[in-house]
């Protein structure tokens, strides 16, 4: 058996995290916890988060410049206790369920029984769970600023260029083997790329430990998900084959492409456009502009919008892309997300329209306020899986609640219909669920994910497009027969794994190993 249990590593409790390295973190045990709810007058005598902001036990140098609102942070000299006394108000002022936090025991609320500020912000959160079980708050987490601001910016990550999914999160006697296999690959020269790994790889050793049943979980997650320079050596068997071979990948800066594989698909389906969308970073604005203009140009009626593996990041992009595929006869008059507070309602946006002008993300490749092209569809055909999440359900919701009929094809979302403003404090910048998201008619209970209307595996056998890949084929076999899933002509189990016996067992499911950011849903900054 493994050191660790897949069971707790891969659980999304996972992503509670305090730094973007922190992920990497993958076989370290996690726990949870219940408690009850209650409430209080909104003045329990806390002093406002605004006089105690920026008031830094190690302020950065003055005149330092927030990229997003342009103007200086305003770090003061201050002390481990002002900034947990900053988090203890801010939590109250702003948390969905800052009511749960109230009534915590004592022991808990007591800033001084905290070293850190980052201890101290993962205990304010409530203790809740959901009528399935789930904890009622899965993402409560953390970046340091120049992490966050990095990533959000320029989409900037650090790896090999390819993207891990692990299958088999809950090993048992029977299969207690772990899988690491490559999902996808950013496009372009990468060392995954230039090594010839492709999708569909799985990954049996790093640097000499086996991955399956390795107890030196310390080396997996160095070599798997690596947080600093350096050149690590796998073992790798390709997809469809029996054989495995050595490769040797020095990590380094990765910069994402979220938008890829836009096409018009062979005939008989000539006139479906099929588009990967993996992240909502800024930089996906432009892409996904020149995606559909490039769908519109080849005059596609139908779309499969594939996103299996887009846990979120920015609802604008969101409300963007769902303009874009639904047009303005669609979607005129009506509310792509209407945001629910907490009853303090502390922030004034409330709605999200359906965006029919770019929003300046990354102004460079797009400025702010160009319209927006167009597909006019009334109905949309989404991939998706556990890993789709949060601003990525939120396009499935905003589209329904527009009157577009959105099939889902593949396994269950993820579950999340709450958001996040980002609040930098100190160089560090804090994510606690602020809002809950509903659609145009008021809908938006969704926390345990969106039922697909066929339920299929993920096919690592085949190239994301490929239209004999599993998800893709049931897909158009269901518009091409009158609304009926119809199994794929390949096996429904998770394949890619190769020749080898140790996996026959393995369960159809994968989880995505990414940082917070791309698990959410963000605003961004006020």
């Amino acid at each position: 058996m493994p050191l660790q249990s897949f069971a707790h590593s891969l659980s999304r409790t996972l992503f509670r995290l305090t730094s973007i390295a922190g992920y990497a973190a993958l076989l370290a045990s996690c726990g949870g916890g219940g408690g009850s709810s209650g409430g209080s007058p909104f003045d329990i005598g806390l002093p406002s988060a605004a006089s105690l902001a920026q008031e830094c036990a190690a302020p950065r140098p003055a005149g330092t410049i927030d990229p997003f609102t342009k103007a200086p942070y305003g770090d003061v000299q201050g002390s481990l206790a002002t900034e947990t006394a900053f988090l203890r108000s801010w939590i109250d002022e702003t948390y969905l369920w800052y009511q749960d936090v109230r009534v915590l025991p004592a022991t808990t609320l007591d800033a001084t029984a905290y070293t850190t500020t980052l201890a101290y912000f993962k205990a304010l959160k409530t203790p809740l769970v959901t009528a399935t079980g789930k904890p009622k708050d899965q993402f409560h987490f953390t970046y340091d600023t120049p992490s966050w601001v990095a990533l959000a910016t320029s989409g900037n990550s650090f790896g090999y260029g390819f993207q891990i999914a692990l299958i088999n999160a809950k090993p048992t006697p029977a299969n207690p083997n772990r899988i690491a296999i490559v999902a996808y690959l950013e496009p372009g020269a990468t060392p995954a790329s230039g090594s010839g790994i492709a999708r569909g790889a799985s990954i049996l050793t790093v640097d000499g430990v086996d991955l399956a049943q390795g107890t030196d979980v310390a080396t997996l997650n160095a070599g798997l998900f690596p947080s600093s320079p350096g050149t690590h050596t796998f073992v790798i068997r390709d997809a469809n084959t029996a054989g495995s071979h050595s490769v040797t990948l020095t990590a380094t800066t990765i910069t994402e492409t979220p938008v890829q594989s836009v096409m018009k698909l062979p005939a008989p389906n000539a006139s479906v456009g099929y588009m990967l969308f993996n992240d909502h970073i800024a930089t996906a604005e432009s892409e996904l502009v020149a995606a559909v203009n490039q769908l519109k140009s080849l005059g596609v009626t139908d779309l499969v919008l594939d996103l299996r593996y887009n846990g979120g990041g920015y609802l604008d992009i969101a409300a963007e892309l769902a303009y874009m595929i639904a047009g303005p006869t669609n979607t005129n008059g009506k509310v792509f997300e209407r945001l629910s507070f907490n009853n303090r309602n502390p922030f004034p946006a409330s709605t999200t329209s359906f965006l029919s002008t770019s929003q300046g993300f990354s102004p460079a490749l797009l400025p702010s306020g160009q319209a927006l092209p167009h597909l006019d569809l009334n109905r949309v055909f989404v991939l998706t899986s556990g890993d789709t999440c949060s601003a990525s359900e939120a396009i499935v919701n905003g589209l329904r609640g527009a009157g577009v009929t959105v099939h889902l094809i593949g396994a269950t979302t993820c579950g999340k219909p709450y958001g996040f403003y980002p609040r930098d404090n100190c160089n560090t910048t804090y994510f606690a669920i602020q809002f809950q998201g509903v659609n145009n008619i008021g809908f938006g209970d969704y926390a345990d994910g969106f039922i697909p209307t066929c339920a299929v595996a993920d096919d690592f056998t085949r190239a994301l497009g490929d239209p004999l890949e599993n998800q893709l084929e049931v897909a158009l076999a269901f518009r091409n027969n009158g609304g009926t899933c119809v199994p794929p002509t390949s096996s429904a189990r998770l394949r890619g794994l190769g020749a080898d016996q140790r996996f026959a067992d393995a369960p159809a499911g994968a989880v995505l190993v990414r940082s917070p950011f791309r698990e959410n849903r963000i605003y961004r900054p006020q």
